[in-house]
């Protein structure tokens, strides 16, 4: 009944309809809300909001996660999946599209370590991407530094400065699809919960969306399912809290 009279059909005809007595409507109607209703209208309130602060990015799964886990709110994720379609709010699908950007992502905690973006995919773009990730990072020696065939990659500019920081480069086999399905996925991400959904006027303005969504959302917010659901940093942090004193 209430979903018929919001979309705005007169009460005799809503009536009419579900075979009902205008006196039984009007009772329905003055009777107060059931906890059961009461609960699923705030969470409906709670989801929203999730889902607004995931930049409109996340379906089901990840709102589900930041509930039990950023929330310590129990639900289940059918629940979860039925309030959001009733709230018309949904994910966003991937789409595979690559522009003139470079990122290091740490492989363990999925966390973007250093990036960089200009105006062609060259070398220099690259050695700024790998610069700033040693300088987060200071790895250990012998630290393997994965990427594909570009040219950029291969160059001897890029190999030396590897070396130089002390890692071990490693390069992606030819053809396989599965060498860097990781980092390619993460491009895919950004793509459609940034790239597609924005035009920028200048380099600047993109440069500090970019800021934005890497360092605070995908790093820090963000919930992957790799991971278990949680962000990076709590990856991170969780698995420096096991480590031995």
């Amino acid at each position: 009944m209430a979903r018929l009279l919001e979309r705005g059909l007169p009460v005799k005809l809503a009536c009419r309809l579900l075979e009902v007595s205008h006196s039984g409507f009007y009772e329905w109607r003055s009777r107060p809300a059931s906890p059961a209703a009461l609960r699923r209208e705030w969470l409906t309130g709670v989801i929203t909001e999730i889902h607004a602060r995931s930049r409109g990015t996340y379906g089901a799964p990840r709102v589900h996660a930041e509930l039990r886990l950023g929330m310590g709110i129990m639900v289940s994720r059918k629940t979860v999946a039925k309030l959001m379609r009733a709230a018309g709010l949904a994910g966003i699908p991937r789409r595979q599209t690559r522009k003139n950007r470079c990122a290091v992502l740490d492989a363990f905690s999925r966390k973007i370590v250093g990036w960089s973006i200009d105006n062609s995919q060259n070398t220099t773009l690259v050695v700024n991407a790998l610069d700033m990730a040693v300088d987060n990072r200071n790895p250990k020696p012998g630290a393997v530094f994965h990427s594909d065939h570009g040219v950029q990659f291969t160059s001897w500019t890029f190999t030396n400065r590897v070396k130089e920081a002390g890692l071990m480069p490693s390069l992606g086999t030819v053809g396989d699809g599965y060498d860097n399905a990781m980092m390619e996925s993460f491009w895919s991400k950004m793509q459609t919960e940034l790239l597609d959904r924005k035009k920028w006027k200048t380099r600047t303005e993109l440069a500090n969306e970019i800021f934005q969504y890497l360092e605070i959302f995908h790093n820090r917010q963000r919930r992957h399912s790799k991971l278990g659901y949680l962000t990076p940093v709590e990856y991170e942090r969780l698995h420096e809290l096991q480590q031995p004193a």
